[in-house]
């Protein structure tokens, strides 16, 4: 499935020009070298243009970059390989710049021998093919003399640009005509490039795997760069090295029977994806895996839609943007689905095309896929969609990304833990696919809120036990606001717990440095048996201390809580219980904070 996904999206990148043709690469010129009909540079002028680039603070500025072209397959080959029609300066010219002096010696003799080997590889190429451009291309490669142009001025005011430079070929006056768009230099590479520079003998054919056609089997697959913690070299996809993985006399990537043709356009996809140089983003990092995803579709926001609703934002779509999309996209769904409509109104594309998440980590020889996931674009929409929708705790709707909820899994105090790989990786999976959260996603959240400080119970904390409760347990539903009419046992601790608290702040008119919270909570919230006695015991001498009215107040909520609970506290409470616990606590503090902003409020209504 993903050799096949990865090689459409190459056709697909192929025809909106983002990726060149078979057999060619996207080079970056910089110049045109300008020949006379002798070989001799006239000039060279620049050909890069204005683009804009975004900043980090979001801005745009204008910069000038190189002009992408596509040129006959760059080569792969360590060491001094030349290409054809070759664009890299040490091997046209020979020369490397120095302490602003041009020089073609250095400690290996490189810049010679890189010469060298241009000039005879493309020697050879050129035979049999003419044209007044050739012909002058020819000239060049026979007359040049790196020792002789070492003061060469038209090489010398690039200054430091030389070695970072790409340059083509064109006739002085003809910059609209490029040497390596001649038809008969094409034409002559493509033929060159089908035979795979190999004789006959060793041309291995066969039925490809994935396009089911007789054609040349690739040996050796082109590597992949641009994985987080990978090889900057680049690391192979498939590959085989061990005799134990060959099989019928098979070596290396023959035994993948992939065709050299599907082998060159799923890696080039797969390194436009990986590449942070494109407009797009289509990678973001889960702890050591890189997660790369794509849409079966070149136009609209797919990716961008997927960044931002998963991730809170997006180079495309700020914070608001993302809010304002996830709201309406609540507002107007329906369980399950995504209307059509919806998504058009979005600005989105078509509800039915695939979407494609592909987890790669690198190790020592090779990339290892953690998992390969495919989805319709309105399916997945609306599974994220639902994730946010889960982790809400109030009617304002506030993107949380999974990077967010990562770091609540760790202790504040602590500089080095770190959470096991697979959770996430087993969280994204439940996004993705609509599945029930992992287990260990509850067990650390709730063990962060039981271990950790007071001021560490915040809403994303609350919103992921939350999630885990509605989506993994069927016996109640839990919302945004406190649920007065909840009649579970857990969550009815939890409530009385944030009484008892609030009544403990209110006798020590806030100058406490240490509440019952910090005392009293983790075995309240796992044996409330043992706890809830003694704090209400604790309550008496609080209720003796405040005002009337606020002893009015907090004595028919504590009365009308345990008038709810069934005899006596509950013994033990389950992991999923504590959860509950913990949500009618933080949600019964919600309500005393909203209370007191509403009487705020009303105060300022009215002049007090």
């Amino acid at each position: 499935m993903l050799i096949k996904a990865l090689s459409d999206y190459y056709a697909l990148l192929n025809a909106e020009g983002e990726l060149p043709s078979e057999g060619y690469s996207k080079v970056g010129i910089h110049y045109l070298i300008c020949l006379d009909a002798d070989g001799t540079i006239e000039e060279l002028v620049d050909y890069k243009v204005k683009k804009e680039l975004s900043t980090a603070g979001g801005k745009t500025k204008e910069k000038w970059v190189p002009r992408g072209v596509q040129m006959p397959q760059r080569t792969e080959k360590p060491g001094i390989d030349s290409n054809i029609i070759e664009h890299r300066p040490v091997y046209i010219f020979g020369l490397n710049y120095e302490n602003e002096i041009l020089t073609p010696k250095d400690s290996t003799n490189k810049a010679c021998k890189s010469h060298d080997v241009f000039v005879k590889v493309n020697l050879e190429f050129l035979e049999g093919l003419d044209s007044p451009l050739i012909r002058a291309y020819r000239n060049f490669l026979l007359k040049w003399k790196p020792e002789e142009e070492i003061k060469n001025e038209k090489l010398l005011q690039l200054g430091k640009e030389y070695g970072k430079s790409g340059f083509a070929f064109c006739l002085a006056g003809q910059p609209d005509k490029l040497l390596h768009e001649e038809m008969m230099v094409k034409a002559k590479w493509e033929k060159l490039y089908r035979s795979g520079f190999e004789s006959e003998e060793d041309v291995y054919i066969s039925q490809c795997a994935i396009s089911g056609k007789k054609s040349a089997i690739a040996r050796l697959h082109n590597k992949i760069k641009g994985v987080y913690g990978g090889n900057p070299t680049g690391s192979i996809l498939i590959g085989f090295n061990n005799p134990s993985e060959s099989s019928y006399g098979k070596e290396q990537s023959y035994n993948s029977n992939i065709s050299q043709e599907v082998m060159m356009c799923y890696t080039k996809a797969l390194n436009y994806l990986l590449d942070d140089s494109t407009q797009k983003k289509h990678k973001i990092a889960l702890d050591d895996v890189t997660v790369v995803f794509w849409a079966m579709n070149m136009k609209g926001t797919c990716e961008d839609s997927f960044m931002a609703m998963l991730y809170g934002r997006s180079e495309m779509m700020d914070e608001k943007e993302t809010e304002d999309m996830l709201r309406s996209l609540l507002e107007s769904g329906r369980k399950g689905n995504v209307l059509e409509s919806r998504l058009q109104s979005l600005g989105m594309i078509d509800s039915d095309v695939d979407f494609y998440m592909l987890g790669l980590k690198p190790n020592s020889a090779r990339l290892s896929v953690k998992f390969v996931y495919r989805k319709k674009y309105a399916e997945l929409l609306w599974n994220i969609a639902r994730f946010q929708k889960e982790l809400q705790m109030s009617e304002d709707l506030k993107p949380i990304s999974i990077e967010r909820i990562k770091k609540e899994l760790i202790s504040p105090k602590s500089s080095s833990e770190k959470i096991n790989p697979s959770l996430i990786s087993k969280l994204f999976e439940s996004v993705v696919y609509g599945n029930r959260y992992p287990m260990a996603l509850l067990e650390t959240i709730v063990r962060r809120v039981r271990t950790d400080g007071d001021k560490e119970f915040n809403r994303i904390r609350a919103g992921v036990i939350k999630a885990c409760l509605n989506r993994n347990y069927i016996k109640e539903e839990f919302g945004m606001a406190l649920d007065k009419g909840n009649m579970g046992q857990a969550y009815l601790c939890g409530r009385l717990f944030a009484v008892l608290e609030r009544l403990q702040q209110d006798a020590s008119n806030g100058k406490l440095n240490r509440t019952i919270k910090d005392a009293y909570f983790a075995s309240a919230s796992s044996k409330p048996v043992t706890v809830f006695p003694k704090l209400l015991k604790l309550a008496q001498n609080h209720l003796n201390k405040v005002d009337v009215p606020i002893q009015v107040r907090h004595s028919k909520l504590i009365g009308e809580i345990m008038d709810k609970i069934n005899g006596e506290f509950p013994e033990t409470l389950l992991l999923s219980d504590q959860g509950r616990f913990m949500i009618g606590y933080y949600q019964q503090r919600q309500d005393f904070f909203k209370k007191n902003q509403d009487n705020e409020t009303a105060k300022m209504e009215i002049g007090e």
